[in-house]
């Protein structure tokens, strides 16, 4: 069955990850690849941050060959990669175990990446390969994916589901609760009512996507 993982690893563990020494309140955002032979070039977003430069502020990096500004949309940078093919790290791993990257974002914290195996196999051998070459990732999340889970997804925006996975992952949820809007706010570079926004209309849509079929519960007479 088709398996999702998420996992994370420290900010300085990733090609792109030097950027926060310069922009360290940037948030970088990969766009969605699937990996095809001996090629991995995806597109990113530089967001949360202003500069003159931001290509120049992605110079000499380990593992990237080049890297070009592409368009900008008020403080938000879309560029775009050509990796290093010889260079291991985890985009060359997800190419050589066959494993599609659903999401990537980095932060001069950590990088989170979600992604998805035909088999839970699939995630395993992943896992063993990043062992193999001493890249230090952390399995946060591992679960089989569902058509409810499929639905859910994509009744969410991108910005709702980063929102409501960031706030499931640090404790938002929890009783009593281990972060504030404001620390959630504070690692998604926005402002916490924003983070409040999201979250509402986040909740909304996985509620309806949870009980739009479901029959209310009958009433016993007393």
């Amino acid at each position: 069955m088709a398996t999702e993982a998420t996992f994370t690893v420290p900010s300085d563990q990733f090609p792109l990850g030097t950027v926060f020494e310069r922009l360290p309140d940037a948030t970088v955002e990969l766009e969605r690849i699937i990996p095809a032979r001996d090629v991995v070039i995806p597109y990113f977003w530089v967001r949360g941050t202003s500069v003159d430069d931001v290509e120049g502020a992605f110079a000499d990096h380990p593992g990237v060959e080049r890297i070009e500004f592409v368009d900008s949309v008020a403080d938000e940078y879309l560029l775009r990669v050509e990796w290093a093919l010889d260079y291991d790290d985890v985009l060359t791993t997800l190419t050589e175990t066959k494993i599609a990257l659903v999401k990537a974002i980095g932060t001069d914290r950590r990088w989170t990446f979600e992604i998805r195996g035909d088999a839970r196999s699939d995630i395993a051998a992943f896992q063993s390969r990043c062992r193999e070459l001493d890249i230090p990732i952390t399995l946060t999340e591992l679960h089989a994916l569902t058509p409810l889970e499929t639905a859910t997804e994509e009744a969410l925006t991108d910005s709702q589901q980063e929102a409501l996975v960031l706030a499931y992952n640090r404790g938002y949820f929890e009783s009593p609760r281990e972060v504030t809007m404001t620390d959630l706010g504070e690692e998604l570079g926005i402002s916490h009512q924003a983070v409040a926004s999201r979250l509402r209309r986040g909740i909304k849509h996985v509620l309806g996507s949870t009980l739009s079929d479901a029959e209310p519960p009958s009433r016993g007479d007393g």
